[in-house]
């Protein structure tokens, strides 16, 4: 079995930052950070006592600095699980993270070759902060590949220059290259990612963002015995960035991955991975809180354990209702947090990955990943329990899910609207243009298949269009993103196929803009050219309430909506043949990118900017750019 190599226990990381000397300061908790645990540490701690915990803390606060670390190290060395009683991190502080991207030879599915990496590290190291901390982290670009990181979910308050994503925001870091993201994580506690938002680079180049309540804020339900990071991803033989330039050149649709991986370990079920597993050690008669990500690239993912309920008490960094249920559906991007109880017998049991596939005729990655969630006392090599998934195509067990989301608490969803913006999403196939078709346009009837909003495909530019847009830099982008369809029509059962004839999509870098507080709602409607799908949809820099969706065509005069306690996210999974309803305030000023977060999706052009103007003062006005941003 594989040790938890990037899971140090928030526990650990709470257990040792409270023992170091408050709060700022180069002395104390900064210095710590500036090589943080989650980035250097493969341990994880035993569980002492309270009074062991209050006597390590006095003894510390009085040693010298270099007593202080001396049992630091040989705690970490002893550390093995997790510990039952914690306190937070020191309050308001700096997080200072040092990310390396680098590439490393892994050997996994019978085969050895280079991959992406923070630190040299698959997944990569967690990023640990807590509600209202400061985060730096300076990125040095040591691969031959362009790179930039996003920080998913994180809604960048007045700092649109670190959101991340390539073109959009920023200019790739470029090889040799170093720059700095710093972000304040406003009014944000609980589960996120981090993912490299150039290319299909993300496919190996991802992590955990977890973020901790306020000191003294406890969590809204039983604390956990323990926490635990599983990270849900997909692992191609192939190099990711030729794998993406050959599907592109193509004209057609990507191979399915090669395997499925949690935290980076695809399990028994694949060739060469009978010890490639992740395993969880777990106590019986306790409550565990996990906090699934999916990290994946092209697919959406069930996940379940074998005989245990999952009981989800956070989406997307988000508290909610609990709801308790046998499995989870996340897309790419979403975050899930669960608790589970080991009330069963002693045993092993699968923890299994799976997918989930709502449009026809596409090939997709039918074996699970399986993880073990393993009993103490359990038969050492025992045969474990396996778990149920639904079948590959269950809509009914995603919209049951997604009936049960509710926010924890009734919220101030916005009542009344200023702009009402109707957008659809799809697929399209565009008419061949090559002089070689058998190569470049694989799609049907010689066709190059692409994706749209409100059939418009999207372009991205060969500069920044935050930087083109602060420095009035004209004619990289046009202000004219329709806020309806150009037509309308039966999106769902009578939509154009009679491809590539009637299924092609306008081309363009277009941007829709929004005033400083606007109140905005959005409908986003699947649509039926060339097959309806799930579409995982996330808007950057925000948080919007889910407040309906539904099957079939969207329809204001039967459309339920829940203006009580909706669930508040940032990616939301549009269903399959129908429609979700989303609402936000455009207080956030900058340019902000919303796309499928299906990467072949976004590769096609599934995506759209908003720009959002500056208010009045500084706290409603984009700062000016940092000193290191990259050029192009």
């Amino acid at each position: 079995m594989k040790a938890d190599k990037h899971n140090t226990p928030p526990q650990t990381l709470s257990f040792l930052v409270h023992l170091l000397p408050y709060k700022n300061g180069e002395n104390g908790l900064i210095t710590l950070l500036k090589t943080p645990i989650s980035t250097t540490s493969t341990l994880h701690s035993q569980h002492f006592s309270l009074s062991l915990s209050l006597s390590l803390s006095l003894f510390l606060y009085m040693a010298n600095l270099a007593t202080l670390f001396t049992v630091l190290l040989s705690l970490l060395c002893y550390s093995q699980t997790g510990f039952a009683l914690v306190q937070w991190p020191g309050g308001t502080s700096t997080r200072f993270y040092d990310f390396k991207v680098q590439t490393m030879r892994v050997t996994k599915l019978c085969n050895t070759k280079e991959i992406v990496t923070i630190n040299g590290m698959f997944p990569g190291p967690v990023v640990y902060a807590q509600e209202d901390d400061r985060v730096i982290v300076k990125v040095t670009n040591e691969t031959p590949y362009n790179t930039t990181i996003h920080w998913h979910g994180i809604r960048q308050r007045l700092s649109c220059w670190s959101d991340g994503p390539s073109y959009i925001t920023q200019c790739p870091i470029q090889a040799g290259q170093t720059f700095t993201y710093e972000f304040t994580i406003v009014k944000q506690k609980g589960t996120l990612l981090w993912h490299a938002h150039v290319s299909w680079l993300r496919g190996t180049v991802y992590g955990a963002i977890v973020v901790y309540p306020k000191t003294g804020v406890p969590y809204p339900f039983k604390y956990p015995y323990e926490e635990h990071i599983i990270l849900l991803g997909e692992y191609w033989v192939k190099d990711l960035v030729q794998l993406e330039r050959q599907v592109l050149a193509s004209g057609g649709g990507p191979p399915p991955a090669n395997a499925f991986t949690i935290n980076g370990h695809p399990g028994p079920n694949y060739n060469c991975s009978k010890n490639d597993v992740y395993k969880i050690d777990v106590v019986p008669g306790k409550t565990y809180l996990l906090r699934v990500i999916n990290a994946g690239l092209n697919m959406e993912n069930f996940f379940a354990i074998a005989h245990h309920k999952l009981t989800i008490v956070e989406v997307d960094a988000e508290y909610t209702k609990p709801f308790t249920t046998d499995r989870v559906m996340l897309g790419p991007g979403q975050t899930i947090n669960v608790l589970v109880t080991t009330d069963q017998p002693i045993g092993k049991y699968s923890m299994a990955m799976g997918a989930y596939m709502s449009a026809k005729g596409v090939k997709f990655q039918n074996i699970s990943a399986i993880a073990y969630f393993q009993y103490l006392g359990a038969v050492p090599n025992s045969i474990a329990l396996p778990a149920q998934l639904p079948s590959f195509n269950d809509n009914l067990a995603v919209k049951t899910v997604m009936d049960g989301l509710r926010s924890l608490n009734p919220v101030n969803v916005s009542k009344e609207i200023d702009t009402n913006l109707f957008y659809t999403i799809g697929l399209n196939v565009q008419k061949c243009r090559s002089k070689t078709p058998k190569n470049n346009c694989q799609a049907t009837n010689n066709g190059v298949l692409a994706a749209s909003m409100n059939n418009i495909s999207f372009i991205r530019p060969n500069i920044s269009l935050l930087e083109a847009y602060y420095k009035k830099i004209n004619g990289y982008y046009t202000e004219d993103f329709p806020d309806v369809p150009l037509k309308f029509y039966d999106f769902v059962n009578g939509a154009p196929n009679n491809i590539p004839n009637d299924t092609q999509a306008l081309n363009g870098t277009r941007t829709k803009v929004l005033e400083y507080g606007t109140r905005v709602q959005v409908i986003l409607q699947d649509t039926g050219t060339v097959s309806t799908e799930n579409h995982p949809i996330h808007l950057h820099g925000f948080s919007f309430y889910v407040v309906g969706y539904g099957t079939g065509n969207y329809d204001p005069q039967t459309a339920n909506f829940n203006l009580v306690d909706p669930p508040y996210m940032n990616t939301i999974g549009v269903p399959v043949g129908g429609w979700a309803a989303i609402r936000f305030v455009a207080d956030n000023p900058g340019v902000w990118f919303m796309h499928c977060h299906l990467e072949i999706h976004l590769s096609w052009g599934l995506s759209m900017v908003f720009i959002v103007k500056n208010g009045h003062g500084e706290l409603e006005t984009l700062p000016h750019p940092p000193a290191d941003l990259p050029r192009c």
